[in-house]
């Protein structure tokens, strides 16, 4: 870790497949990592290379990572209630129907709060 006065966090979310595709898809997963590097490019070069590592061998796991990597600088060093990762996109849809497109599709395996 290049922690010092020229380094900066960053947040890198990869994707992956777990899995292999059977009669009911697949299953996918973002995963959001921190990094404390000098520069966007160290970021993601270390983050690709821990997404390789954690998706293993697909011939052994059957998973595998999709190379795609978004990075997003934090404007200060993580801590409680730090922002580590954000993405904004354009849509034309209205709020329900952009959260239910991308977000609760009904297939997620997630917690909830009751």
């Amino acid at each position: 870790m290049a922690d010092d006065e020229n380094s900066s966090w960053y947040g890198v979310r990869c994707c992956f497949q777990l899995g292999p595709t059977d009669e009911d898809g697949a299953s996918y997963e973002e995963r959001v990592t921190l990094w404390c590097t000098s520069s966007f490019d160290e970021a993601i070069a270390a983050a690709e290379a821990e997404a390789e590592a954690y998706a293993g061998d697909p011939a052994e796991t059957g998973n595998e990572y999709l190379g795609l990597v978004q990075a997003f600088a934090l404007s200060e060093p993580p801590g409680h209630g730090a922002e580590v990762f954000s993405l904004i996109r354009d849509s034309a849809l209205a709020p329900d129907d952009y959260l239910d497109q991308f977000f609760d599709t009904g297939r997620e395996r997630q917690q909830t709060v009751e």
